[in-house]
């Protein structure tokens, strides 16, 4: 008998609870000080706080770092760019929870405070907001088809479970569950010519939230302008209903952005939303090309005396961190943000030609994947966490068709992989490593037995996907204990520079495959 989705998450939230006292990444620190800012000041200082100097004094005395990572709390606050307006109004909510639990985390200058009662209720705020999830789950659930359902309610579990948003959201902590509620209740009303503009609607309020999902937006406009607002002929235009999206989109921005429109404020909004004076690449790297870049460039430096190259010296330690402004190689052409711009522009042009004329659902679904591809392989300055917009909606395809299993495999073992970093903790260590092989033998196994057979499967993506996950777990091996053993505290990023390259492969080689089946086969 197949547990249900209820019964599945009673058991994942009871788990869960049970990491409330794990590790935490100063991205607590950070959403702690949007509940106090949004509690205590008044809207037109949101994207404007800032701390007094005997503040800084005080938080520069007793720093909070990430070891490995280079960055304090108050450069993670400086740095961190602010979320949308409607993700500090969700924020304010909460706040208005919190003060019941402890009032003390509301003041802004308490900055690194954690009270038991702190730790509580933000843990179970995340818990509590990722039930929408659940709910968009369940509706995926109940809308598809009975010859699939059960394809469907395997899937479904898979992002449940999902080992990306336990890490992420349940210990380094983030509210991305909630989120990813919102966009698969609009994925799922997108598969309705009925729904289209409460999907585009729910869409538009996603962007309001975090504008991370900017990656889908192209696939979602062109869909919805071809589905929604065209007959099956380009030239006949419905005007009634782009009138009816182009008026709701608008007036949710307004919603979101009007007040700061209104007090003067929207450049400032702008600037904390996309801070390009930051790096090419994360402190960790994302595993995408830039990572591969980046290695290239490290091994081009022992190497480049032999090759007769020019080395910039200044640029020897730059290429491995994310910091401000810090962009530079050391063998390799610098890369600019107008680079990755047309990059990953025209990658998501190329599935977006076969959306505008195929705007079916499935074709939707995997152009919008092919976008989030794109958008995580070229942008500029990504994090490793960005990965989930991949691996979650092509979680809902995977089982459509054996063939799109080849291109899952790599994907679901690089983009999980390459989360471990982020818990260094040896406490955490057992917990990300069997709970992730756990989910990679459960599903990948599950979804190779409910797959339907196709054609068009390629030999060479089904080879690649099988060396690639057995490689995987030696390269996890060295990286989480041997590397350790054998050089102590010596070439510390090394570890990190082979996973988030290794992992960067994998992904590399899912989208190549993808891109394959999406065109060819």
């Amino acid at each position: 008998m197949n547990p249900s989705l209820f019964e599945c998450a009673v058991a994942a939230t009871a788990f869960k609870l049970l990491l409330i006292p794990a590790y935490k990444s100063t991205d607590f620190e950070v959403h702690r000080n949007w509940l106090a800012i949004t509690h205590s000041l008044p809207v037109s200082e949101w994207y404007y706080e800032v701390y007094s100097s005997t503040h800084l004094n005080s938080i520069l005395r007793n720093p909070i770092t990430d070891s490995r990572f280079p960055f304090t709390v108050l450069e993670n606050l400086r740095m961190d760019p602010r979320l949308p307006p409607f993700f500090a109004a969700f924020e304010w909510a909460l706040s208005q929870f919190a003060r019941f639990f402890d009032p003390e985390m509301l003041k802004v200058e308490n900055l690194n405070y954690s009270s038991i009662q702190t730790v509580y209720f933000q843990r179970l705020s995340v818990i509590a907001t990722e039930l929408l999830l659940v709910y968009a789950l369940h509706l995926y659930i109940r809308t598809t088809g009975d010859a699939v359902r059960r394809c469907a309610h395997a899937a479904a579990l898979s992002i449940l479970f999902s080992p990306g948003l336990l890490v992420i959201d349940h210990i380094h902590f983030q509210y991305n569950g909630f989120l990813y509620g919102i966009l698969f209740l609009s994925l799922i009303l997108a598969q309705n010519r009925r729904t289209l503009l409460p999907s585009g609607i729910l869409f538009a309020a996603l962007l309001c939230f975090k504008h991370i999902y900017l990656y889908l937006a192209p696939a979602y406009f062109v869909y919805l302008l071809r589905a929604y607002c065209m007959d099956d002929s380009i030239f006949d235009i419905k005007f009634w209903n782009l009138a009816k999206l182009g008026g709701s989109v608008i007036a949710v921005f307004a919603a979101a952005f009007g007040p700061f429109v209104y007090m003067g404020q929207m450049g400032q909004v702008v600037a904390r939303m996309f801070p390009f004076s930051r790096g090419l690449c994360h402190a960790y790297w994302a595993p995408n090309v830039w990572a591969i870049y980046s290695f290239a460039d490290r091994v081009l430096i022992l190497i480049a005396p032999k090759l007769g190259l020019s080395v910039n010296t200044s640029a020897l330690s730059s290429a491995t961190r994310g910091l401000v402004g810090d962009t530079s190689f050391a063998v390799l052409p610098d890369i600019t943000p107008r680079t990755t711009f047309f990059l990953t522009l025209f990658f998501q042009l190329l599935s977006l030609i076969k959306l505008f004329l195929h705007p079916t659902p499935p074709v939707f679904l995997s152009s919008l994947t092919l976008c989030a591809y794109a958008s995580f392989l070229f942008s500029w300055h990504v994090h490793e966490k960005a990965i989930l917009l991949i691996l979650l909606p092509l979680s809902l395809l995977v089982l459509s068709s054996r063939r799109f299993l080849s291109a899952f495999r790599p994907l679901a073992v690089a983009g999980h992989v390459s989360l471990f970093p982020l818990l260094f903790t040896p406490a955490e260590f057992p917990i990300k490593t069997v709970y992730t092989l756990l989910w990679l033998l459960v599903f990948l196994v599950a979804f190779d037995m409910l797959a339907p057979a196709a054609e068009g499967r390629s030999w060479l993506l089904d080879r690649f996907a099988q060396l690639y996950c057995i490689v995987a777990v030696p390269l996890v091996v060295y990286t989480s204990a041997v590397h350790q053993w054998v050089w102590g505290a010596k070439w510390e990023f090394v570890p990190m520079m082979f996973v988030s390259s290794y992992s960067a492969l994998g992904v590399v080689g899912s989208w190549v495959g993808f891109m394959y089946l999406y065109f060819v086969a």
